[in-house]
């Protein structure tokens, strides 16, 4: 694997450092095979930080070209590389743009207050009733009609959810996770360019 992100870096022009927020695997494959396809781009997404450190160089004494030992500490948490020899402004729409809406998981975090209110939820046949109790909703039927008999908050932005908080998103068709993909930083020889900042990039600036 060092190696291979070695190989990539003599063979692309530049290496963005990414991170992925509510990762799924599917809609990453389908990313992946869309860069490869029209430009050859090379995503490494699963190998550990500590291997993709080692492969740039960790410090400006063992870094395998000037400057990547900068790429090298933004590599922490979910991150990935992205070789490429695309124009920027080309990585950065791309980038930018893709995401996709998904059921929340249980333990992520929830992206937004969802509270229900008091009444009928028409959205729920009578056959529903005993799976939302079993979910923690106060439902009874009234009249054949699926009835909420207090309000009731489903999440609270910010907080973890649990499997009935999730399992309640779900039956509602709520897809609040966001599949997106965030550029940290972009490298090629003799330039570096910081998207972000932060208290731990803090010891990084752009050339």
């Amino acid at each position: 694997m060092v190696e291979l992100i070695r190989q990539a870096v003599e063979n692309y022009n530049s290496v963005f450092v990414f991170t992925v927020e509510n990762m799924r695997n599917l809609k990453f494959k389908e990313l992946r095979e869309q860069l490869k396809s029209t430009s050859r781009q090379v995503l490494l997404p699963d190998f550990s930080n500590k291997v993709m450190q080692i492969s740039l160089g960790r410090s400006d004494s063992d870094e395998i070209r000037p400057g990547l030992h900068k790429v090298s500490k933004l590599l922490h948490g979910n991150t990935g590389l992205c070789f490429t020899n695309l124009p920027k402004e080309e990585v950065e729409r791309l980038f930018n743009e893709y995401e996709d809406y998904d059921y929340a998981r249980t333990g992520s975090a929830a992206s937004e207050k969802v509270e229900l209110k008091e009444g009928p939820l028409g959205q729920f046949s009578h056959e529903m009733e005993p799976s939302l109790r079993k979910l923690g909703l106060p439902v009874r039927l009234n009249k054949g009609v699926v009835e909420l008999v207090s309000d009731f908050v489903v999440c609270e932005e910010g907080k973890s959810l649990s499997p009935e908080s999730a399992g309640i998103l779900r039956a509602l068709g709520l897809r609040t996770a966001i599949f997106r993909l965030n550029l940290v930083c972009r490298w090629s020889p003799g330039d570096f360019e910081l998207y972000i900042d932060g208290p731990e990039n803090s010891d990084v600036e752009s050339a």
